[in-house]
């Protein structure tokens, strides 16, 4: 039934709304009689010590209670700590956390996608570094640079060994900085790994490492493949798994994960 409304308080001495709420009937006046201890009912108090009410006003009517409810959440996330309400009502899990506009956030800026990623043994990466220690690398030129710093935390990959197939499944967790950044535990990874030290002083030429939480992994002598099946393969460093569904099959049954929830 639309009968719902959305109605404010607002403070007479500044005219600052102080309160939201939803309600039928006579809901919007049932604050100007409670006597419980909040900091709405704290200002309406300090409002009648100088004499004065309350301005209750109706600001949108004829509503359903989902759309009356909506409208609140609105309301509320846009003043946020400027209000008295103590809860922040339905749909707040559908609105952006207060004091985060100076970061990216996942499910609102961005959402975490499937890819493909290149690993491999070479003069300045090993596998079994990877794995074992929780890392993917890439660098050594602005193009392979460029690629790893595309994946945002949250990210899921599956790494591919060239000429043998794909060794595991992981979820990045801290996004790709330059090598010398990179701590393991409290040692450098640079002393833990020399070869990837080359070019560690260079913004285009650095290795640059992203951490990872691995799903699952494997050594590259159980690298997971099935030829003339469609299983998609390329060169890039990194490239999308969208459109590629039997790929996307095929690794779920090779590593036994559910991508649907560990992107979720």
């Amino acid at each position: 039934m639309n009968n719902y409304y959305v109605y404010v308080y607002v403070d007479p001495r500044n005219f600052e709304e102080f309160y939201y709420g939803k309600g039928r009937g006579s809901r919007k006046s049932a604050h100007l009689v409670d006597a419980s201890e909040s900091p709405k009912t704290k200002r309406i108090s300090s409002i009648r010590m100088c004499g004065l009410e309350p301005i209750v006003r109706v600001i949108a009517k004829d509503l359903t209670e989902d759309q009356a409810l909506l409208i609140e959440a609105t309301l509320l996330w846009k003043l946020g700590k400027f209000t008295t309400n103590m809860a922040a009502g339905h749909f707040s899990g559908n609105f952006r956390p207060h004091d985060t506009m100076h970061k990216e956030l996942p499910g609102f800026d961005f959402q975490n996608r499937l890819y493909y990623f290149n690993v491999g043994d070479g003069t300045h990466r090993r596998w079994e570094d990877c794995r074992k220690m929780g890392f993917i690398s890439a660098g050594q030129g602005v193009r392979w640079r460029d690629a790893i710093c595309g994946f945002k935390c949250g990210d899921v990959f599956a790494a591919y060994f060239k000429n043998r197939g794909f060794v595991g499944i992981g979820k990045i967790r801290i996004e790709a900085r330059m090598v010398r950044e990179v701590f393991i535990g409290t040692q450098p990874l640079v002393s833990l790994c020399p070869r990837m030290a080359a070019n560690c002083d260079s913004a285009d030429l650095s290795e640059y490492v992203a951490m990872v939480d691995w799903i699952q992994q494997v050594p590259s002598s159980e690298a997971k493949f099935k030829k003339k099946s469609g299983i998609y393969t390329t060169t890039h460093v990194r490239a999308s798994l969208d459109g590629q569904p039997a790929t996307v099959d095929f690794l779920a049954s090779a590593f036994d994960v559910d991508f649907r929830k560990i992107l979720a």
